[in-house]
Order: C-alpha cells, then structure tokens, then sequence
C-alpha cells in the first residue's frame, strides 16, 4: 500500500479534495495540519527539496499577511524558510508528498498524477 503524507488545512476547499482523492485511492493517508503542527526547518527543507523549488515558490502571495507584511520585501531562501515556519498560513496548500516526490496540489487533479506517475 502507498504511503503519502498531505499537509492538510482544513478549512480550505482545494486540500479537502485533494483528501477526497487519496481516500479514493489504494493508499495509507498521514495527514498533516501544519497550522496545528508547526514544520521543523528540517521537515520545510525536505518538502522543499522533494518539490524542487524555493521557499518563495510555496508562498501564499495573495494571503493578507503577505500583502500587508511582505510583499516587495526582499529575503534570501534561509530567511524564507524560517519566515514560512513562523507564518505557516504562507505555504500553499495542499502539499502531498510521496516518498521522494511531492507536489503542490493546485489544481486538486494533480494529486492523481503523482499517484499514478511512473516510477
């Protein structure tokens, strides 16, 4: 059985169906509430790694707090990270992250796409 892991919210209407999705799928489901369960540095940088992008990428851009506290504002990706660990209603969601790959699930649909990808 496939393990993933989501990074869930759940008063957003994109990570509940991208939960709908796994549920319909063969697959043992960890779901993650990161505004609960605050990521390590260590935990981001996985994800990060396993997204293939920078801090910035998974930042919620059109979030209140980013318009009203750091938008123009220029940071390095270290500073991201610990910015977005701070202030996890930045990072986008859903993320769901299986084994080595994982991707932002926007539009929900991609989340089938990981699941079924070639090895």
């Amino acid at each position: 059985m496939k393990k993933v892991q989501i990074l869930y919210n759940p008063r957003c209407s994109k990570c509940r169906e991208a939960l709908s999705f796994l549920e319909g799928e063969n697959c043992e489901i960890e779901i993650k509430e990161y505004l609960k369960e605050t990521l390590t540095k260590k935990e981001l940088k996985n994800i990060l790694a396993k997204l293939g992008l920078k801090a910035f990428d998974i930042v919620r851009q059109k979030e209140d707090l980013f318009l009203k506290k750091f938008r123009n504002k220029k940071f390095t990706n270290e500073e991201w990270i610990q910015l977005l660990i701070e202030n996890p209603i930045l990072i986008e969601r859903p993320i769901v992250i299986d084994g080595y790959k994982a991707i932002i699930g926007r539009p929900p649909e991609l989340v089938i796409d990981l699941l079924h990808r070639k090895k």
